[in-house]
């Protein structure tokens, strides 16, 4: 389905990092850090985090998205490394990023218990989670996100999920998300941060 969706000219969601992550982006310190960006798609989120100067790591299900975002990459100028890999399986290096950003990666509710444990193994202390997802209050809007609610997290999951963690922040919000054709209006949010002890 991705790769389909990302086979076109355009940036199905644009080419400007998400308005949470750019307000959020000094929490993971002064450059150079090592940051992993979820479902990052066309590399959108991943190339402006290079661009402030990390060293960034950009996983996706899909390569057609992927081969997008080393494209965007070179056109801006920054390093990226891309991984193609399922989320609901892949195994991260224990205490490897500083940083893990998390932009509407929507993973079937099966597959997340997974990834949550993996966001966990990868950070190293004291790094810290910068997520921003849909609700299932968003799936029957038509402006973003999931068609079913089975792929939306709420804050109550990942509180419980990332328990082990410092919540630095949980809320559920309604904002305004116009990101390229892909997001396009009112969208019910889930915003959290949290660290590694």
């Amino acid at each position: 389905m991705w790769d389909e969706r990302y086979s076109t000219d355009d940036y199905v969601y644009g080419t400007e990092p998400n308005d949470f992550l750019r307000e959020q982006a000094a929490l993971i310190g002064e450059a150079p850090k090592r940051v992993l960006c979820l479902a990052d798609g066309e590399g959108r989120n991943g190339v402006y985090l290079a661009g402030l100067g990390h060293w960034v790591t950009s996983v996706d299900a899909s390569s057609v998205g992927l081969r997008k975002a080393a494209r965007l990459a070179e056109h801006k100028g920054v390093a990226l490394t891309t991984l193609n890999a399922d989320l609901t399986e892949h195994e991260f290096v224990p205490a490897s990023f500083d940083a893990v950003v998390s932009i509407f990666c929507h993973v079937p509710a099966a597959g997340r218990p997974h990834l949550h444990r993996q966001v966990i193994r990868a950070l190293k202390p004291g790094g810290v989670l910068i997520l921003e997802a849909y609700t299932p209050e968003q799936v029957h809007r038509n402006t973003g996100g999931p068609d079913t609610p089975d792929r939306t997290p709420t804050a109550a999951e990942l509180d419980a999920a990332f328990a082990e963690l410092d919540i630095e922040l949980s809320r559920e919000c309604e904002r305004e998300v116009i990101e390229g054709r892909g997001h396009t209006g009112p969208g019910c949010v889930v915003q959290f941060i949290a660290r590694k002890r």
